[in-house]
């Protein structure tokens, strides 16, 4: 049984369905996100949609995050990506997406939210720092993926940014 849907104003936060997968993929075509294949939105809304959440307005895609609980860490969830249409950008749909992630049955046992961010993304740096400050509670910044590690020329270096605990 799917979760009843969470809304705020016009934009409901939803379970992913496949279908949604090729929306995904288009919102991320449209923005300077990393592409991934088609392929990749579309399995994780048929493999990972207990920890994966869009955002519609009218039956259209506005935003999503797709994450995943690391099998060997079960009170991590971590933060692959997050979209936001270019016309709900500013109103706060990013920090929306998260928290509606973190409510998800799915993610009931975690504890701490990861994800990996370049050095020059100022605002997902911001986004994840907020999400701390939502919960009063630590973000813990480190090295994740060197620079070298990438083939492509001049890929930053990821870090990660810890979220948590997010439960006392």
């Amino acid at each position: 049984m799917a979760p009843a849907p969470i809304q705020t104003g016009s934009v409901q936060f939803l379970r992913p369905t496949v279908e949604d997968g090729a929306a995904m993929w288009e919102l991320v075509n449209e923005s300077t996100l990393d592409q991934n294949s088609a392929y990749k939105y579309i399995m994780m809304c048929e493999f990972f949609a207990e920890t994966c959440v869009v955002a519609k307005e009218d039956d259209q895609v506005v935003g999503f995050v797709t994450a995943f609980i690391p099998p060997e860490r079960q009170d991590v969830v971590f933060v692959w990506q997050i979209g936001v249409h270019s016309s709900q950008r500013g109103k706060g749909l990013a920090s929306k997406l998260l928290h509606a992630l973190i409510q998800r049955e799915g993610c009931s046992e975690v504890n701490y939210v990861e994800a990996t961010v370049t050095p020059s993304n100022e605002a997902s740096q911001a986004l994840f720092r907020r999400l701390a400050r939502s919960f009063e509670t630590t973000c813990e910044v480190s090295e994740c993926f060197a620079e070298d590690l990438f083939p492509e020329e001049g890929h930053e270096e990821e870090l990660t940014f810890r979220v948590g605990p997010l439960k006392n």
